[in-house]
């Protein structure tokens, strides 16, 4: 069997988080939706019909947690410093 060494990239998921909202933002606009009433519907429900599909934004969001998400979001509305969690 032979060993090799394995490299994995470090994801910021906190951009990555964001930089997949603005993807989605962006396609909701272009199609003529209310982006913040959809992403909205979206979390509420996860219901991922709430997305368009248009520039794959449906997929993209599927990518998050939503719990996470919602965390992100919250902290972020607060500006509370949290210490970065393990996982």
């Amino acid at each position: 069997m032979q060993e090799y060494t394995r490299r994995f990239d470090i994801i910021d998921k906190h951009e990555d988080m964001r930089q997949i909202l603005k993807s989605v933002y962006d396609s909701l606009e272009v199609k003529g939706y209310d982006p913040i009433s959809q992403i909205v519907g979206y979390i509420i429900s996860e219901d991922p019909t709430y997305i368009t599909n248009y520039n794959n934004a449906r997929s993209l969001i599927c990518r998050l947690d939503r719990d996470e998400l919602l965390q992100e979001l919250v902290t972020y509305y607060l500006a509370v410093d949290r210490k970065p969690t393990e996982e």
